[in-house]
């Protein structure tokens, strides 16, 4: 990759992208749910529910039991998630197959990347500081930085800024409908990767490549420049 002259960055979701952190997630969303005295749901059940943010969780989760929730009480209940899972939220989390070696390859070969989430900022730092990423990242953005989450594109281009790059200089890799979403009303090239938290099957998320691995990110790249240069 040295020498690459597109993208100039590569941006990265982080759930169901570089980490499997549906583990984590289940059991904080049932820890939470019980407090409220509703019944767990299946780790299979929960990583259907991810995507779009904790307060989304919340509201899927309730509309799964069958029972309406107010947004006040969604916001108590979103809260409450968190104070559970932040002290825990790298206890079951994995790095996905790849993250470690394809994030490594990019930064090693001078080219910026960074992680783009509807997480919170302070929980996605701390899993990335976990497993030695945050230190290889030159952008972290959280759903909680200010713009609507995605599948809005305000996060993608807070990133963008913060690089000083412009959206056609940027690629995005995402596992979700709400991640290829994002880029494409961004405006920015967009790769899925298999095996994520995704209700679309990945081929039918609408991504200009698919890998089944991140550290399968770069060949997709040298793809997609040459189709271009072919054009």
């Amino acid at each position: 990759m040295a020498g690459m002259a597109w993208p100039k960055a590569v941006l990265f979701d982080l759930d169901g992208t570089l980490v499997d952190s549906a583990p984590d997630i289940h059991a904080s969303l049932n820890q939470t749910l019980a407090s409220y005295g509703e019944p767990p749901f299946t780790l299979e059940a929960v990583t259907r529910m991810i995507g779009g943010g904790v307060p989304k969780l919340i509201e899927r989760a309730y509309a799964a039991l069958g029972k309406d929730i107010d947004p006040a009480s969604r916001d108590k209940a979103a809260e409450r998630f968190l104070a559970i899972y932040e002290p825990r939220a790298t206890e079951l989390t994995t790095l996905t197959a790849g993250a470690s070696e394809a994030t490594r390859a990019f930064k090693e070969a001078g080219v910026p990347i960074g992680v783009v989430t509807n997480k919170p900022e302070a929980a996605t730092r701390e899993i990335l500081a976990h497993f030695g990423l945050l230190e290889l990242l030159d952008v972290v953005v959280g759903g909680d930085a200010g713009p609507d989450k995605k599948p809005a594109p305000g996060l993608l281009l807070l990133a963008c800024e913060r690089l000083g790059l412009g959206v056609a200089d940027v690629v995005f890799v995402g596992d979700s409908e709400n991640d290829v979403e994002a880029a494409v009303a961004a405006k920015m090239t967009v790769i899925a990767v298999r095996g994520g938290y995704t209700a679309i099957a990945p081929e039918d998320l609408g991504a200009v490549a698919l890998v089944d691995r991140i550290d399968a990110v770069p060949a997709a790249l040298k793809a997609i420049r040459a189709r271009a240069a072919a054009e």
